[in-house]
């Protein structure tokens, strides 16, 4: 993709061929390798894939929270025509908020209202009873009841759910215009899952917030997003409007992904897997990074790394990186 000139045209955030890399004693570990997506003003972008694929990487970097021996090595990140990695953090570090995959970011000896108090006096210039009136509005907002109370309360008082809207209302007190969330709904249940996900929906529309949803679970995907990267190894195997991806997939990562999806299966069979593990990256893909564990590989893809290609239907942003559509190969579903 091409760079993008500032203006009112571009994408909200627009990450062009971005590369983090983490320098050891042993080795070079590329996190990140060679990523470009967008995410315009007002939608939530999802990214998806296993554990170790790059996701959580690519939040850090985008928030410049890479910490040593993790550096960024090349590529753009940039936010409202303006490149962060040119040192411009600091300039929109209200602007872009994170939520973790879990409540652990609570400090546990400060008061949920004291956390939220900090970051309005931060981000807003906030103080007394300014700040503790706006402390209580954003857990209101949240949907958190009795909010003046529970304000005075200490994260292990509250309950999960409960604590992870906390966690959302002190991003929002940095009145970010990009809202980036790690695994938000992890460690909740199912039914507290989607009452987060409704949440961050609700934020969206009635806020104009962009969202990135950063997630292994393709169920969250499908309920949460309207467009979608497939991440593996370092790398975007592929990227679509959500529905087309789950209308057809065109990267065999992606399907197997989607048949690991709880209640695909007939009931009386098992459960699908993908075999082996992620792999780590630690030299220039000069193969395909998912051949391994392919159903569908063939000789070329041990020895020729595929880049991504339009498969959609003409006008849609659907690109697969696979020598199966380089080549002229058919997928499964044309067989």
């Amino acid at each position: 993709m091409s760079d993008l000139d500032a203006g009112e045209d571009e994408p909200l955030l627009a990450v062009r061929d971005l590369r983090t890399v983490f320098h050891t004693d042993r080795e070079t570990v590329r996190a990140v390798d060679g990523i470009s997506f967008d995410i315009e003003r007002g939608e939530t972008v999802g990214l998806v894939g296993e554990s170790g694929s790059g996701k959580s990487v690519t939040a850090r970097s985008i928030l410049g929270l890479v910490d040593s021996p993790g550096v960024i090595e090349g590529g753009e990140i940039r936010f409202r025509g303006e490149d962060l990695t040119d040192d411009n953090w600091d300039e929109h570090r209200g602007d872009i908020a994170i939520v973790f995959q879990d409540p652990s970011s609570l400090n546990p000896v400060y008061t949920v209202g004291n956390q939220i108090r900090e970051a309005l006096e931060i981000h807003q210039g906030l103080r007394g009873d300014e700040a503790a009136e706006r402390a209580v509005e954003l857990l209101e907002t949240v949907g958190i009841p009795d909010a003046k109370r529970r304000a005075d309360e200490y994260p292990h008082q509250l309950s999960g759910g409960m604590q992870q809207r906390a966690v959302i209302a002190v991003a929002l007190a940095c009145d970010p215009d990009l809202l980036v969330c790690d695994e938000p709904t992890t460690a909740l249940d199912v039914t507290i899952q989607a009452q987060i996900l409704d949440l961050l929906d609700e934020l969206r529309r009635e806020k104009g917030l962009a969202i990135l949803l950063i997630t292994h679970d393709m169920g969250v995907i499908e309920d949460a997003t309207s467009r979608v990267n497939v991440m593996y190894a370092g790398e975007i195997v592929e990227r679509a409007p959500t529905a087309a991806l789950f209308e057809r997939p065109e990267h065999p990562y992606t399907r197997a992904l989607l048949r690991s999806i709880p209640g695909s299966a007939a009931v009386d069979e098992r459960l699908p897997t993908i075999e082996g593990e992620v792999p780590t990256p630690t030299e220039p893909a000069e193969s395909c990074r998912f051949a391994p564990r392919c159903p569908e590989a063939f000789e070329d893809c041990s020895a020729v790394h595929p880049e991504a290609t339009g498969v959609g239907r003409e006008g849609t942003d659907h690109v697969a990186a696979c020598l199966l559509h380089e080549s002229g190969f058919e997928t499964e579903d044309d067989r």
